[in-house]
């Protein structure tokens, strides 16, 4: 598996914008080979910000990509520019390739 993840600094005041945008956007995921599942996460707030992360799970690292350079991926994130006001500097991408899961039954 392998996890990408965006963390954005949103301005102070614009938490409830931020959130609206995504939760009522079209992400185009349920489409995408690989997926698997999406969070929205919200962090620690800091004097003149809150921690957001975008938290996406895919099959692998090459689904991932395959989503990147998707028409999916361009309808999804077509707007995003509009946004900017609402956090501070860019987003941070990190991605990840998953080593261990650990679930209820143990691990895999």
């Amino acid at each position: 598996m392998f996890i990408a993840m965006n963390r954005f600094r949103v301005a102070k005041g614009s938490e409830a914008a931020f959130e609206q945008v995504w939760l009522s956007r079209d992400s185009h995921l349920e489409k995408v080979p690989g997926f698997i599942e999406f969070h929205l996460l919200k962090g620690p707030e800091a004097e003149d910000h809150t921690l957001y992360a975008s938290h996406t799970i895919w099959a692998n690292h090459a689904a991932f990509e395959a989503w990147t350079k998707s028409e999916a991926f361009r309808a999804a994130h077509r707007d995003a520019g509009n946004n900017k006001p609402l956090y501070l500097g860019h987003p941070q991408f990190e991605g990840f390739e998953v080593r261990q899961t650990v679930g209820r039954g143990g691990r895999n």
